[in-house]
């Protein structure tokens, strides 16, 4: 099986490299370059605030009704955030379990793939990027943490972050296109909240434009936003990509039943609900070893 994972994952760095792909971002500093210059280029409106901002001189917090929650400096800066935040598409793989982020970016061709990829990057307040870290998206409940005009709001607590009405949609389709293109699992309760989200916030002129250019910079587009002339995403990248990032677990484990630690029976299930039924819970530290008491 481990032949077969890196036969997959060797094949897939094979077609990154290939002549099909307009430009594939090499990494996500490289990627964040081509955002700003390529699909960024005459837009100021920060994904979650609707702050106006210039990449070098940051938001503009004043004029946007920003209040900031706790990190000044950080809330002075524009970030690029990832809508799926790597820990998502990261944990999955061996190099994470091996040696987190890091270990993924030095030894690991389609995590790179995964983490420079243009559909995933918005520009945010490095505040709101910092406290979202990877919280799932959902509604919160109290308490909740706000940031004034800004019409987001995060339970520390819950480990939930509620982005605005106007990007609710947009998130969906990313999640979705992510989830395609890498295989990576989305829970029954996150695929129903994306479905409502994407039907009460539809595609708008913007969502269309960024996708277009994204399709031109580095030849993949997002089906789920609007299909882009003379697309050039190859399906057996987008299927080789797929099965290198699946979990290799045939244990007929259900996602049906959110398990605590304590009711887990071995290591494989407790990963298996982290994984693949987004039990986050599991995983207290964030570290991507869950129930330490069992997988350690």
């Amino acid at each position: 099986m481990k032949k077969i994972s890196y036969l997959i994952t060797f094949t897939a760095a094979l077609l990154l490299s290939s002549h099909s792909i307009a430009a594939v971002p090499s990494s996500f500093n490289s990627a964040k370059r081509i955002a700003e210059d390529q699909i960024y280029y005459d837009q100021d409106t920060s994904f979650y605030c609707g702050c106006q901002f210039d990449f070098e001189a940051g938001p503009n917090l004043e004029a946007c009704g920003y209040e900031i929650r706790k990190q000044p400096q950080r809330a002075s800066r524009i970030e690029w955030e990832h809508v799926m935040p790597a820990y998502d598409f990261g944990r999955q793989r061996q190099c994470w379990q091996d040696g987190g982020r890091d270990n993924c970016r030095r030894n690991d061709a389609v995590f790179r793939m995964a983490e420079a990829d243009l559909h995933n990057l918005v520009p945010a307040i490095g505040e709101v990027n910092g406290d979202r870290s990877n919280m799932r998206f959902g509604m919160v409940n109290a308490p909740v943490h706000e940031y004034g005009a800004c019409e987001v709001a995060v339970s520390f607590e819950e480990r939930t972050f509620q982005p605005p009405p106007h990007r609710r949609g947009d998130i969906a389709r990313t999640y979705w296109y992510m989830r395609d293109t890498y295989g990576i699992e989305i829970s029954r309760q996150q695929q129903q909240l994306f479905t409502a989200w994407a039907r009460q916030d539809p595609v708008d002129e913007w969502e269309l434009e960024r996708n277009r250019r994204i399709a031109a910079a580095q030849g993949t587009a997002n089906a789920y936003v609007g299909e882009v002339a003379n697309q050039q995403t190859p399906a057996r990248l987008r299927t080789t990509s797929a099965l290198s990032l699946r979990s290799e677990s045939s244990s007929g484990f259900s996602c049906s039943t959110r398990k605590t630690c304590g009711a887990m029976a071995s290591c494989e299930e407790t990963m298996f609900h982290l994984n693949q039924c987004g039990n986050s819970r599991l995983d207290g530290d964030s570290d991507g070893v869950p129930c330490e008491s069992i997988c350690r």
